[in-house]
């Protein structure tokens, strides 16, 4: 016999549902943060740092990773984030190189929009950029050096750790703003070299990261002349500010941005910038990222760490179109 029509919808839908399996929470493998460069520079430090200390804050099971791409000033690794999932499982630590002067710069051959093309996640850190000469140079003041290099065009060298890079943009932005001074720029491969090369006075000057500079100028191998921080430096108390010598709002530093693929979660960015706000806001973690050259950042959202980046990129922007680089343009 049959049930009526009427009594097996009313029993199929007293059935209790079939609901599907529960997804697992993330994260539930380990998170790979990408380094651009090779191990041993402050980016690096930092991303060791941070993936010890951001596992505490993601829960028992997280687990994370360094994993190095160098390349290109950092756009081979940022390249290689840039078509990963975005499900949380590849983020990027990147520089202000790799998402910021590189594109500016050479337009042409970085393949990708630093802002559109990347989830902004946390600002974790960054550092003034400082004006350094050799120990046994002749310029006690970065007043003494400016004129000189105003008084003989093309006179002088200046070097820096890769064209294109912070220090290459600061350097032109300060020749700009100290009246369009003209000196010869030697790029290095790295910060190391620059400092060595300092050190042996092959050149006049340089504009490098406080991480490159800090122990050469606690050593008395080369002399810090001015930062180019809106602040001075607590490791260096004595060392003026560029601001502080004439060239009023005169302010480039460079940052440590995570970040990941383009459409990660929000949920999971906000989450990691909550995670990363609380690493920082650590004393130990604090104290680590400032002896490895890297300033820790106020916490901030992924919408603020997105505002910030657009912002650093029209500045460096402008800095390559005011001073007529035409690096990466054919």
């Amino acid at each position: 016999m049959t049930l009526p029509r009427r009594l097996l919808l009313s029993a199929v839908l007293a059935a209790p549902a079939i609901r599907p399996a529960r997804a697992q929470a993330w994260p539930d493998r380990p998170i790979s943060i990408v380094v651009p460069f090779l191990a041993g520079g402050s980016t690096d430090i930092a991303a060791r740092i941070m993936a010890e200390r951001l596992a505490p804050q993601l829960g028992p099971q997280a687990r994370l990773i360094v994993e190095n791409r160098a390349g290109a000033g950092g756009s081979v690794g940022a390249e290689w984030v840039r078509h990963r999932p975005a499900d949380g499982y590849t983020l990027l630590l990147a520089s202000a190189s790799a998402l910021g002067t590189n594109p500016a710069a050479f337009p042409q051959t970085t393949p990708y929009d630093p802002v559109e093309d990347f989830t902004q996640i946390a600002v974790v850190g960054g550092g003034p950029i400082v004006l350094v000469v050799p120990a046994a140079s002749r310029f006690g003041t970065a007043q003494e050096l400016l004129a000189a290099v105003k008084a003989s065009p093309g006179r002088y060298t200046w070097a820096t750790s890769g064209a294109g890079g912070i220090g290459h943009l600061t350097g032109e932005y300060l020749k700009m703003r100290a009246g369009g001074l003209k000196a010869e720029h030697v790029p290095y491969r790295g910060g190391s070299a620059v400092m060595e090369a300092l050190a042996k006075g092959e050149v006049d000057y340089s504009l490098e990261v406080l991480a490159s500079v800090a122990s050469h100028v606690r050593d008395g191998l080369s002399r810090g002349l001015a930062v180019s921080s809106l602040q001075r430096h607590p490791l260096f108390p004595d060392i003026p500010t560029l601001d502080e010598v004439g060239l009023k709002g005169f302010e480039i530093t460079t940052w440590n941005i995570l970040a990941g693929p383009r459409g990660l979660p929000p949920e999971i960015a906000a989450t990691l910038s909550r995670a990363v706000g609380a690493a920082l806001a650590e004393g130990d973690t604090a104290q680590r990222l400032a002896q490895a050259g890297v300033d820790p950042a106020r916490p901030g959202t992924p919408a603020e760490t997105r505002a910030f980046l657009a912002a650093e990129v029209a500045k460096f922007r402008a800095i390559v179109q005011d001073s007529g680089l035409t690096l990466g343009r054919g």
